[in-house]
């Protein structure tokens, strides 16, 4: 167990509404941050707050936990779905002092401050997520300088809006690179002699070539492919259709990332090119390249099938969100974190489609609004959901699709 002692300062978050909640600092000063505004948006989520950091989908965000208490469990330098913490404040109603855990290597205040990121705890957060559902997500600054409120709340409405920024160029490694990290093996049995974990499991044999076009990818999605037997080639958000096929794929996996779907222009005409190729395979009597969406990447293959998208009103953040999947009827229980959704719309059939064509199916819908969170093309084996199936740290239900995208290669073969 490890306690720390700190002087407690006064810290602010001030919306761009003009609403103020006060409470007190930890992780980095924000007056010396670089990240101090972003889009305020909360997650249901009672544990995981380290993966959440970690999510490049929070890239021009600020974060809200709905779970009242935070940081128990400390931090290890392997539970990370990325390279550093991407959003711009962390927000809890009461952050722990004291954490236990036999793999943490420092607390959640030094792992902020590590990061220079300012976090905010002492706050009702029940009152922000209640502001906020009501609202919508709104933008806002932390701030240790109380004096001057207006000045606060000015800052606020200066923070850009998601709408129209193409984040995924900002997040994305930026370079091609090979992944070969399956997922993490804990001993089954912890004892005070065993060292925590270290590298990968065991690697299956390799099957599969998949190329990764990365818009700002969470490790687990890779590790979920190279457990399956995948050789994972991950190429940045810019990649145009030629680059990813030099890899001579055997798939092809659109990964999630912030931001706003339709600003994501190169991603857009790269998965443009890969449905073309994939007709015109059809049209000569061979097969087409299984691509599979998650996120970000099924909102960029909606607008690539020619779909529009449109922004939430305070977006789907959480691990226990309810999807329904339309054509076998089984719920899954799943993690979420998108702030925009593509539109359908039913044809005179009946048939529930991407608004604006009829060959791209809606498999999926979110329970809790009816939004769209999963499609499919009749003809090509493109599929995508709106969830995260790889879901670190959890739910697992949803993990059966990766396994699809498997059987979509085996039948290529």
């Amino acid at each position: 167990m490890t306690t720390s002692t700190r002087t407690k300062t006064k810290g602010y978050l001030a919306l761009a509404t003009g609403k103020v909640f006060s409470g007190y600092l930890f992780g980095a000063d924000p007056a010396t941050s670089k990240k101090r505004g972003g889009e305020v948006v909360f997650n249901t989520s009672l544990s995981g707050y380290q993966e959440i950091l970690t999510d490049p989908s929070y890239e021009g965000q600020m974060v809200a936990m709905t779970a009242s208490h935070i940081g128990n469990y400390g931090v290890n330098r392997q539970d990370v779905e990325s390279k550093k913490i991407f959003l711009s404040g962390f927000i809890v109603q009461e952050e722990s002092a004291l954490y236990s855990n036999w793999r943490a290597d420092m607390s959640l205040h030094e792992y902020l401050l590590e990061a220079g990121v300012p976090g905010l705890t002492g706050i009702d957060t029940r009152a922000l997520t209640r502001f906020l559902r009501t609202q919508g997500a709104v933008n806002g600054v932390i701030s240790a300088d109380g004096r001057d409120m207006d000045a606060l709340v000015k800052q606020a409405k200066a923070v850009p809006s998601l709408e129209g920024r193409d984040l995924a160029s900002v997040v994305t490694e930026g370079k091609e690179y090979h992944w070969t990290e399956g997922s993490i093996q804990l001993p089954t049995e912890v004892k005070k002699d065993i060292a925590p974990a270290k590298g990968a499991g065991a690697k299956p044999t390799k099957k599969f070539k998949v190329v990764v076009l990365d818009f700002g990818t969470k490790q687990n999605i890779l590790r979920c492919l190279v457990d399956r037997g995948c050789d994972v080639w991950v190429v940045p958000a810019s990649a145009t259709t030629e680059q990813i096929m030099k890899h001579k794929p055997d798939g092809v996996m659109l990964s999630n990332g912030p931001g706003d779907p339709a600003a994501v222009t190169s991603g857009i005409n790269a998965v443009k090119g890969i449905i073309a190729k994939g007709i015109e395979e059809q049209k000569a009597g061979r097969k087409a390249l299984p691509t599979f969406g998650i996120c970000l990447g099924h909102q960029i293959l909606g607008l690539a099938l020619g779909g529009t998208t449109y922004k939430l009103k305070f977006g789907h953040h959480g691990a226990n969100h309810p999807i329904k999947d339309l054509e076998h009827g089984n719920v899954d229980i799943t993690t979420q974190n998108h702030g925009f959704a593509v539109e359908g719309e039913k044809t005179a059939s009946g048939e529930y489609i991407v608004k604006g064509n009829k060959d791209a199916i809606i498999t999926h819908i979110n329970l809790n609004d009816q939004s769209i969170a999963g499609l499919r093309h009749k003809t090509l084996p493109l599929f995508s959901v709106q969830y995260h199936p790889e879901a670190s740290s959890g739910p697992h239900d949803a993990q059966h699709l990766f396994d699809r995208f498997i059987r979509l290669m085996e039948k290529n073969k």
